[in-house]
């Protein structure tokens, strides 16, 4: 009911809908009238939306667009992702955060989201001005750093005993291991498996289908000991 009312204002105002459903999250969320509380059941839903969304940004990540703006991606992108990952963990850490804490918020604060920026250049027909081909730039790196950052995560969360270095050594391994599974999976089973699943021309099994290789991935990623954001982002 929020999201409907606070759609209807925004579009009124002509602001982007995507900010009313953030502003819905948060007026009804634990820290706005708590109507939501913070409970291990709600975390777990907030999971799968998290799923979904690097779903949605591993199928707009392109390997050929990456290449063909290496420069622009690796130059502006690696310095926009450093500085603001520098400067936010910085101001963590000077408020007392721990320094795991100020590297996760450092860059955590750093990445945009891809799928809402992309649907905004689009709307305004800017994804092939000089600024809007930046921003891709920008959002490419991005989509590129986030998978060794969500593998440091559960490193620098992990069992501290040993080294960080040790566990993102490990976590780092397991991840090669993973991504080379699903690799191979994806190419030599995937492929076949989908042709057959589209040949259908049902749209609910293509969506099944979809679902399925979204939460095994995930869920084979987590049980690897990742993040479950990794899985549907390789996915």
């Amino acid at each position: 009911g929020v999201a409907v009312v606070l759609v209807a204002l925004f579009r009124y105002l002509r602001l982007p809908q995507i900010l009313a459903y953030l502003s819905a999250g948060i007026v009804v969320g634990p820290y706005g009238m708590g109507w939501i509380p913070d409970l291990e059941g709600t975390r777990t839903l907030a999971e799968f939306g998290l799923v979904f969304l690097m779903f949605t940004v591993g199928l707009e990540f392109s390997l050929p667009k990456l290449i063909a703006m290496k420069t622009m991606v690796f130059g502006l992108g690696g310095a926009q992702v450093l500085i603001s990952a520098l400067v936010f963990g910085l101001v963590a850490w000077v408020f007392d955060v721990p320094p795991e804490g100020a590297v996760v918020i450092g860059g955590m604060l750093a990445m945009s989201s891809t799928a809402i920026v992309l649907r905004l250049l689009t709307e305004q027909l800017e994804q092939n001005s000089r600024h809007g081909r930046h921003a891709i730039s920008v959002l490419l790196f991005q989509d590129l750093i986030v998978v060794p950052f969500l593998i440091l995560i559960p490193a620098l969360g992990g069992n501290l005993e040993q080294s960080v270095w040790m566990s993102l050594g490990w976590a780092l391994l397991k991840s090669v291991l993973v991504l080379v599974g699903i690799f191979i999976v994806g190419r030599w089973l995937l492929r076949p498996f989908f042709h057959e699943v589209a040949s259908a021309k049902l749209r609910e099994y293509f969506m099944l289908a979809v679902l399925l290789l979204t939460l095994a991935a995930a869920w084979i990623t987590e049980m690897a000991g990742l993040s479950l954001a990794l899985g549907a982002f390789l996915a």
